[in-house]
């Protein structure tokens, strides 16, 4: 997409939103945002000057912020102050909620939990996208109800998104959703919704925030890829810092609109730093005969050709060549100096703490003779003062050691790895 972007027609217009065609390029469009802020479906409804580059702005941070993460994501680049290309997209008539706490509308419909309640597995949920409390021209009592969808798939079931569930039957039940493969679809935005609320979580915890919950809402473009689609901008989401909203949820509580327009530009500022660093782990080895493959095989399936960090293998003997090591240590770190060491040495059981005690970066051991020879494991674990060697006996653990440091400035490799521990966690109603 070289060439100037042709703006064609006005295609549709939104409460804070326009969507232009492109006439060059027919399978994109041009998304405009508007001074325009709204609560309580439009009830609430006032200008403000300025907040439409600041909501572009905002959402053109975080889609460069998961393109980075190879997020599929309709977004192209940004065109103007207020405006950004993104692919034409097929929307899915969902809007989906990821939720850390519970919070907004959810203790509406969950009452037992208490209100700011962790959520150690994230809720993942679904409403229905309707206006003019209609659905293919069935009348129903209020617009973007909750919903559920059946195990099978094969139908959904309609609730009042601010009332109990527990007190409540379904209204309406869907038999009809013309949704293809509506149970793979499903299963899908679920796993891009998890990663993009994981890294936003970690991206936004890394500016001293808290991101408690996410709306979001994907489509399928001309090949029929799924994306996530549409905007991420300060109405989508609630951010808290030190307990207090810097997020739309200020207006919907009635804050002076200066004080709503500062909290825009703070976000603003603040989703411009959003980054993947560049980090790395040295593997360390005395000899070629020292073998990796445990350690590689870990490595490789969570960076999968991603680049999520680089791998650097450094072989050197520490007690051979003592000088040349430590030189070859001090570059790569300089380098790199967001780093993890692992050193696996054959025999060579000090190389760890010795090459701990000379650089400020994490250095992890792993004894590579210790089932053979378990006294060698006392050489890593016995050390001197002011070398901070950690000492990991599972070559796969100690990578994942390794990784759990870097993910603390990583929000894509954070995003990976909790990912994969949510899959394991349970949510526990806390009296």
């Amino acid at each position: 997409m070289g060439d100037i972007i042709q703006k064609g027609v006005l295609l549709t217009e939104g409460k804070t939103k326009k969507i232009f065609e492109v006439i060059n390029y027919p399978n994109s469009v041009i998304i405009q945002s508007k001074d325009d802020i709204t609560a309580g479906d439009g009830a609430k409804h006032d200008i403000i000057d300025g907040k439409a580059i600041l909501a572009n702005e905002v959402t053109c941070n975080v889609f460069r912020l998961l393109k980075k993460c190879y997020i599929p994501i309709a977004f192209q680049k940004q065109l103007s102050d207020t405006e950004f290309v993104s692919k034409r997209c097929n929307m899915v008539p969902w809007e989906v909620v990821i939720r850390r706490k519970a919070l907004g509308s959810y203790l509406k419909r969950n009452p037992h939990f208490s209100k700011g309640q962790i959520f150690p597995k994230l809720i993942f949920e679904l409403f229905l996208k309707t206006s003019g409390k209609k659905w293919k021209g069935k009348d129903i009592p209020c617009d973007d109800p909750f919903a559920i969808i059946s195990h099978d798939g094969n139908h959904m079931e309609l609730f009042l998104p601010d009332q109990s569930l527990s007190q409540q039957s379904s209204f309406l039940v869907l038999d009809d959703f013309p949704l293809k493969d509506q149970t793979k679809v499903v299963d899908a935005i679920r796993n891009i919704a998890m990663e993009v609320f994981l890294i936003l979580e970690e991206a936004w915890r890394l500016q001293g925030r808290e991101l408690v919950d996410l709306k979001l809402e994907f489509g399928f473009d001309e090949d029929n890829q799924l994306l996530l689609a549409d905007v991420i901008d300060n109405d989508s989401w609630r951010v808290l810092h030190n307990g207090q909203n810097i997020d739309k949820q200020l207006y919907r509580d009635g804050a002076d609109l200066n004080e709503v327009t500062a909290k825009y530009q703070e976000v603003a500022e603040l989703t411009g730093r959003f980054e993947i660093p560049r980090q790395q782990i040295i593997l360390w080895r005395a000899s070629p005969k020292d073998d990796l493959l445990d350690f590689s095989s870990v490595i490789y399936e969570i960076n999968a050709g991603n680049c999520v960090f680089q791998t650097t293998v450094v072989t050197s003997s520490l007690h051979k060549t003592p000088v040349q090591a430590i030189d070859e240590l001090i570059k790569k770190i300089q380098e790199v100096p967001d780093s993890v060491v692992i050193a696996y040495c054959g025999m060579s059981n000090g190389a760890g703490p010795t090459l701990s005690a000379h650089c400020t970066v994490p250095v992890i051991t792993v004894p590579a003779s210790w089932k053979d020879f378990h006294e060698d494991v006392w050489s890593s674990l016995r050390t001197p003062s002011d070398v901070s060697v950690s000492t990991v006996l599972n070559p796969k653990n100690a990578v994942l050691h390794a990784l759990q440091i870097l993910a603390m400035r990583n929000p894509w490799l954070y995003a990976i790895l909790r990912q994969k521990q949510e899959e394991r966690l349970c949510n526990f109603l806390i009296f």
